[in-house]
C-alpha cells in the first residue's frame, strides 16, 4: 500500500468511526469470523482500530475503510484486523474441573478402550495458557503410563496471539494457578529476578503444534480424528445457526467415544448434535 506523507500521518483526534463504517467492518467480521458486533461494541472497535491506524499511517477511519474494501486492501490487512477485534482471554488451569474430568474419567475411558496415541485439540487457543494446561495434564497422567504418548494441536484466528503462544513467556501471576508439582516441573523463572516474566519449558512447548484456523471454514483440516477437543469461551460470540456449524465441524472430527469440551458460560440445548452429555460442558461423541 501506498504510504501517507508526513503531514497527513497523525490521525485527528476528533476522528470518529462512521455508523455506515462500523456496519461495513462490523458485517465483514461477521461474515468472516462468525462474531458478533453489536452496536454496543462500536467504541470498542474504534479504538482497536485507532492503534492500527496509527500503526499504517492512515490519517483516518473513512480512509481506512475505504482502503481495506475498496482499494485492495484487504488481502494486506485482513490478519491485522482480526488481531484488532478478538479478544483473547485466557488463564492457566482456567474452569479447572475440565482438566479434573479429563484426567480421571476421560483419560482412562481411552486407554481402557486400547488408545496408545491421544490425540487432542484446543481449537481456540489465545496466547496458550489452554494447551500448555492440557499439555501439563497429559503429561503428567502419562508418567504412569510409558506405552501410551500424546499429541496436541493449538489453533486460533488470531496470528498475534499464535506468536505468543508459541513464546510461551507470561506474567508470572498468570501461572499462580499452575499446581506447585507442575510449576517446577514446566515452568522456568527468568535468570534475571528483576524481570517478573516466565517461560513454559522447551520439552512442554515442543509437544505442542500450533497453528491458524478459522472455525468458519466448512471443514476442518486437522489429520486423524481427535480423541479430545476443546472449544471454550468462543461459542458465546456465535449466533445460534453459527454455533450450529462449528459444533457439528467438531464433532465431526472426534472419534466415537472421543470427548468435547466447551465453556461453563456456553450451552448445547437444542442443537441437534451426535454427543451424550457426561458432564458439565463435558459431552462425548456417540
Amino acid at each position: 500500500m501506498q504510504r501517507t506523507s508526513a503531514a497527513q500521518k497523525t490521525q485527528p483526534l476528533n476522528d470518529r468511526l462512521s455508523n455506515r463504517n462500523f456496519d461495513r467492518l462490523a458485517g465483514f467480521i461477521y461474515r468472516y469470523s462468525g462474531i458478533k458486533m453489536p452496536a454496543t461494541k462500536h467504541t470498542m472497535l474504534e479504538g482497536r482500530l485507532r492503534r492500527r491506524l496509527r500503526a499504517t499511517g492512515i490519517p483516518s477511519f473513512d480512509a481506512y475503510c475505504d482502503y481495506v474494501f475498496d482499494n485492495g486492501g484487504l488481502e494486506t490487512e485482513l490478519v491485522h484486523l482480526v488481531d484488532a477485534v478478538t479478544t483473547n482471554k485466557t488463564d492457566f488451569f482456567r474452569e479447572p474441573k475440565h482438566f479434573d474430568y479429563m484426567r480421571d474419567h476421560a483419560l482412562p475411558a481411552l486407554m481402557a478402550k486400547g488408545v496408545r496415541s491421544i490425540r487432542t485439540w484446543s481449537s481456540a487457543c489465545s496466547t496458550g495458557a489452554e494447551p500448555y494446561t492440557m499439555a501439563m495434564v497429559l503429561d503428567t497422567f502419562l508418567e504412569k503410563h510409558r506405552d501410551t504418548s500424546f499429541s496436541i494441536l493449538a489453533t486460533d484466528l488470531s496470528t498475534d496471539v499464535l506468536e505468543k503462544a508459541r513464546m510461551g513467556i507470561y506474567p508470572s501471576e498468570l501461572v499462580d494457578p499452575v499446581p506447585d508439582v507442575m510449576r517446577r516441573k514446566y515452568i522456568l523463572k527468568a535468570a534475571n529476578s528483576a524481570r517478573h516474566d516466565v517461560r513454559v519449558t522447551p520439552y512442554l512447548r515442543s509437544r505442542i503444534g500450533f497453528g491458524r484456523l478459522n472455525l468458519m471454514d466448512p471443514s476442518y483440516s486437522v489429520g486423524e480424528p481427535m480423541h479430545v477437543i476443546f472449544c471454550r469461551n468462543v461459542l458465546i460470540y456465535f449466533d445460534k445457526d453459527t454455533q450450529a456449524k462449528v459444533l457439528q465441524n467438531l464433532c465431526n472430527c472426534l472419534i466415537p467415544g472421543g470427548y468435547l469440551f466447551i465453556g461453563h458460560s456456553e450451552t448445547i440445548a437444542g442443537l441437534n448434535l451426535p454427543v451424550r452429555t457426561v458432564a458439565n460442558t463435558v459431552f462425548q461423541r456417540l
